[in-house]
């Protein structure tokens, strides 16, 4: 079978990758053109638009690249009218994937529409699930409480497990001892402070300076290790290293960093859930811009009670949010006090991680995507 895919951003990539391998297990004729990346090249198809052709965040960018992305929407129209695929599968994205699952619907009927990865609707923009009654034939969910959420809705959605899960389970050098990691990195044994301050630039610049200010207090005990993000060049990171002589950088190497960790300051996002699952007490730090006005807005038009992936699942607060007004150099080290040398506090937040591995299930997500697309074709 023929399948079109549309993935907008760097975790898309990555999702959609692991998706074409499972389907492909299931259809041994699977054929896949895409709006994507590398990994969903390597995975095998016809890369037609790369994501980095497609990644505009934020009302400035988004209005300054308007005819970009407007030719990007009828450039995908085309390709799909004239691929005509057995299924199209949309993964996250949603302001460019809801205005293709539209015209697919109404203007080639008869193609199945599939989304993988349900955009987060239950915290803004909750009207979309409109959208999704009229134009997804199936929505295949990676987050529990969803499915509570669009039942509310009339719109019966299936939880596939979370790839993150499966991430996890697959990682390399799972066993690696901190004497092993220690050595491979050239660092002294001292125990590792994990500091994750974003994937962009703009959110590193934002985070990183006060969790290294923050961090200061503890040098005699600790090394602090700041996970590199990938895409972004060393270079961006010397500036920070300045007068921090306990910090490293490393790349490629979050999973063994948190891994060897005491302890985490963590940006929101999936890092929060993937500090989780490996186990290591956490704070969830974000700097924003005008922060009592976002606090505000947060509270009062927002539809979710937290920030982090891991306070959702669990449906209360397991790890601390210093958002907005909250971010403060002060609170963080408070805070990461706490999680290094009150027993009981870390206790109760890996007891309440465990809950969290439970709620979430066993790998195999992309696997049990997959095997919903192939039934619903084969219907």
């Amino acid at each position: 079978m023929k399948y079109y895919i549309i993935a907008g951003e760097a975790s898309g990539d990555l999702h959609a990758s692991n998706l074409m391998r499972s389907l492909r297990k299931l259809d041994s004729e699977a054929r896949f053109r895409f709006f994507g990346g590398d990994l969903m090249e390597q995975a095998g198809g016809t890369l037609v638009k790369h994501y980095r052709e497609m990644a505009y965040m934020g009302l400035m960018p988004v209005l300054l690249h308007a005819r970009t992305i407007l030719r990007n929407l009828s450039f995908c129209k085309k390709e799909i009218a004239s691929y005509h695929p057995d299924a199209v599968i949309l993964v996250d994205y949603p302001g460019f994937n809801l205005k293709i699952a539209k015209y697919v619907k109404q203007q080639l009927p008869g193609i199945p529409l599939f989304y993988y990865i349900s955009p987060k609707v239950w915290a803004w923009k909750e009207y979309r699930v409109k959208s999704f009654k009229k134009y997804v034939d199936e929505m295949l969910s990676i987050l529990p409480f969803e499915v509570d959420f669009f039942r509310k809705h009339h719109y019966p959605v299936h939880y596939v497990g979370n790839p993150t899960v499966d991430a996890i389970a697959q990682r390399r050098l799972a066993d690696e001892t901190f004497r092993q990691f220690t050595a491979a990195n050239g660092i002294e044994e001292k125990p590792v402070i994990a500091l994750l301050a974003g994937s962009r630039k703009q959110e590193i610049r934002s985070n990183l300076p006060a969790m290294l200010e923050a961090v200061k207090g503890f040098a005699d005990g600790y090394q602090f290790i700041v996970a590199g993000a990938p895409g972004i060049e060393p270079a961006f990171y010397k500036p920070y290293e300045k007068g921090f002589p306990q910090v490293r950088v490393l790349f490629g190497q979050t999973y063994r960093i948190l891994a060897q960790s005491e302890a985490a300051l963590v940006t929101s996002g999936t890092a929060t859930l993937e500090t989780a699952l490996l186990n290591v007490p956490q704070v969830v730090c974000y700097r924003t811009s005008l922060p009592r006005l976002t606090y505000w807005g947060f509270k009062h038009l927002l539809h979710t009670p937290y920030i982090s992936l891991v306070n959702l699942i669990c449906g209360r607060e397991v790890v601390k949010e210093l958002f907005a007004k909250q971010f403060t150099v002060e609170n963080i080290r408070r805070e990461l006090q706490q999680l290094l040398h009150v027993q009981s506090y870390r206790g109760n937040m890996q007891n309440s991680y465990q809950e969290l591995r439970e709620k979430l299930g066993e790998p195999g997500a992309s696997d049990r995507a997959a095997a919903v697309i192939r039934h619903r074709l084969l219907i």
